[in-house]
């Protein structure tokens, strides 16, 4: 039995749906915060009721669950507790196996985000179960903060000319179904990430050739996109590449991977 957490979210669903083509219904676990709201994109799969904050519940819905799919909260500043949360759930409902999808580089990478996948990781090691690690890039999808630009002409941030190399949620979720699905992952780390690095220049390039509207890329100091981030509060249009202050160079290179 296969069970995954968050099986709705922003990454879980897509996991899900990779899942219901290569695995038997019967023999997945959708852990849910509200199985009334997920019944209809996930109503061939076994849906569970358990938040990350309630070990009890999610003790209860890894019952017979053999290998677990933990997606990472998407509640920064309290991921460490509640991962703590399912990795002892796990151990007490004798999951003998679990995925868990982290940052890329997590154990170098220079992001504030990195700590609490470090923590979890450490869990892991720490758990006596057997463990594979994601460590998924940043997100495409992110940069859907950009459109704006296509009204301004201009986005801004503080990469210089660091390089990304992004990757769509279904990307990254068809590597997790297939880690989850099938056998020999333990003790494996995956850096994930997508195959061709760019900058923030080029995507302000790309966004030019497809709409036919001239878009740059402005490059601040970190000070003035600190400063911008905060303003953005009070001004929802303005067009920023990251909502998350990724602001140095060798922050943006830490998204690449290290794979050929």
């Amino acid at each position: 039995m296969i069970a995954l957490t968050g099986a709705t979210g922003q990454l879980g669903h897509y996991v899900l749906q990779d899942l219901l083509n290569t695995v038997p219904a019967s023999q997945i676990v959708a852990i849910v915060r509200n199985p009334a709201k997920a019944r209809r994109s996930a109503s061939r799969a076994w849906l569970s009721a358990a938040d990350y904050s309630d070990e009890a519940a999610l003790t209860a819905a890894l019952q017979g669950v053999d290998k677990l799919l933990l997606i990472s909260s998407s509640e920064v500043g309290q991921r460490a507790v509640q991962h703590r949360n399912v990795i002892n759930a796990a151990k007490a409902a004798g999951v003998k196996f679990i995925a868990y999808t982290s940052l890329l580089h997590a154990d170098t990478s220079p992001l504030g985000l990195a700590a609490e996948h470090i923590e979890t990781e450490q869990m892991l090691a720490d758990s006596g179960i057997a463990y594979a690690l994601l460590r998924n890039g940043w997100y495409t999808e992110n940069y859907l903060a950009s459109a704006p630009a296509l009204e301004h002409g201009v986005f801004i941030g503080a990469a210089g000319e660091g390089k990304i190399a992004s990757a769509t949620r279904a990307d990254y979720a068809a590597a997790a179904a297939r880690v989850i699905a099938s056998e020999g992952h333990e003790g494996k780390i995956y850096e994930l990430a997508g195959d061709n690095a760019w900058t923030l220049s080029d995507l302000a390039a790309e966004l030019s050739k497809q709409s036919g509207k001239n878009v740059v890329y402005q490059n601040l100091s970190e000070a003035d996109f600190a400063a911008a981030l905060k303003a953005s509060a009070c001004r929802p249009g303005l067009p920023i590449c990251w909502r998350i202050p990724m602001s140095a160079r060798r922050k943006a290179d830490c998204l690449t991977t290290a794979a050929p």
